[in-house]
């Protein structure tokens, strides 16, 4: 269990510079993911209520941090979490790129560590580390960088990474930096985690695996005098019943063929992440048995690297689930669906009023039209409201 209740959590939403469509696996139904575009989907997410949006990294991505800053002057509340790549970036140039985005959006910005785990694009970034390796830069670097929140001046001397009198002349706006999160599954990555991190990823596995990876980290956590909060990433197909919740399913990859999903796998094969491993294990690329546990599906990932899983059902049926990584500990909930814009407007209006957000009160008493919505009748008064049940 967690190390102490949590009566609420924080929902976030997903910016898919990788590339959005209605369908995984094929160009049917795809649409360009543009700067306009993604500015509908944080606008959504903003005035929607999400928390914040995550935005990924990699060769298959748009930058992230031109991403976030292009966005951040658009939206009030939402929050960004942004890539810092140990061994791509140096620790210096991260800080600085921290502190002026932090600033730029008053306090927005949080930082997702990613060491990275596919060998192949690490030695196209230039990066010709073993996994070990990987990990002793990324505990180097956050030495460095996090002495640079602080606002201190820093020498160091480390295997990998040295730095002379590195300092960062312009604060954050959160003390200390924005907070640090981080996913790994390997003994170096929960290392790291213990010792550096503020928030721990998972991928959504089935809720009894999420809850012996999380012990292990919570008690290496305890073991440093340090305590951590959690995160899952799920992508969410939801809909008003579980029937059309399974259609949807089988909609998104109705277009998969044999050889796009071998394709993928030999993709995954090459990685020498844990977390990849334990995500591709799940279906061994198959179709069968894609359910691997209570309204889990793990059809996303026969294609689609590091989050592969989705909450299939109704509203209810996925808060229910929701329910049950939160009495995990789990107050971090990193969601996505496609068409992410779509999506983001369903999982608001289906799910979200369903869960005990940290965030959700703010949003709502800040809002002036507070309802009913829908379009008027006859033209001279509105809908009439109706209770949702959260049961």
């Amino acid at each position: 269990m967690a190390d102490s209740a949590h009566e609420s959590i924080n929902v976030f939403w997903f910016l898919p510079t990788h590339g959005d469509g209605r369908y995984l696996g094929t160009t049917e139904g795809g649409r360009p993911v543009d700067l306009a575009y993604l500015q509908q989907v944080a606008l959504a997410a903003d005035n929607l209520g999400f928390y914040g949006v995550l935005i990924p990294t990699g060769k298959s991505c748009e930058d992230s941090w031109l991403v976030a800053a292009a966005l951040a002057p658009m939206t009030r509340r939402l929050r960004y979490l942004v890539a810092v790549r140990p061994g791509l970036q140096p620790p210096t140039l991260a800080a600085r790129m921290a502190t002026t985005l932090d600033r730029l959006s008053e306090g927005r910005l949080l930082i997702n560590v990613v060491t990275g785990g596919d060998p192949v694009e690490n030695k196209g970034d230039g990066i010709f580390l073993n996994h070990s390796e990987r990990y002793e830069v990324t505990r180097e670097f956050l030495d460095v960088y996090s002495q640079l929140m602080r606002g201190e001046k820093v020498d160091y001397q480390g295997e990998h990474i040295q730095v002379e009198g590195a300092e960062v002349l312009f604060p954050p706006v959160q003390e200390n930096g924005p907070p640090l999160y981080f996913g790994g599954s390997s003994e170096a990555a929960i290392d790291v985690a213990a010792q550096q991190i503020d928030t721990y990823l998972t991928w959504g596995e089935p809720p009894a695996q999420v809850a012996e990876k999380l012990a292990v980290v919570r008690e290496r956590a305890k073991s440093r005098g340090r305590k951590l909060e959690y995160g899952i990433r799920l992508h969410v197909i939801v809909r008003e019943t579980e029937e059309e919740a399974r259609a949807a399913a089988d909609k998104l990859i109705a277009h998969l063929d044999d050889d796009t999903i071998a394709q993928a796998q030999k993709i995954f094969a090459r990685m020498d992440s844990a977390g990849q491993a334990r995500m591709s294990a799940l279906h061994n690329g198959s179709r069968d048995n894609l359910y691997i546990a209570p309204n889990l599906w793990a059809g996303v990932g026969l294609v689609r690297g590091g989050a592969g899983t989705a909450l299939v059902g109704s509203p209810q049926q996925v808060a229910e689930r929701i329910r049950e990584y939160q009495a995990l500990g789990v107050t971090n909930f990193i969601l996505s669906g496609y068409p992410h814009l779509e999506e983001a407007h369903r999982v608001a209006e289906l799910l979200l009023p369903l869960l005990p957000l940290a965030h959700g009160q703010q949003q709502r008493a800040r809002t002036i039209n507070t309802g009913p919505f829908g379009e008027t009748i006859g033209g001279d008064k509105r809908p009439s409201a109706k209770q949702t049940s959260a049961s």
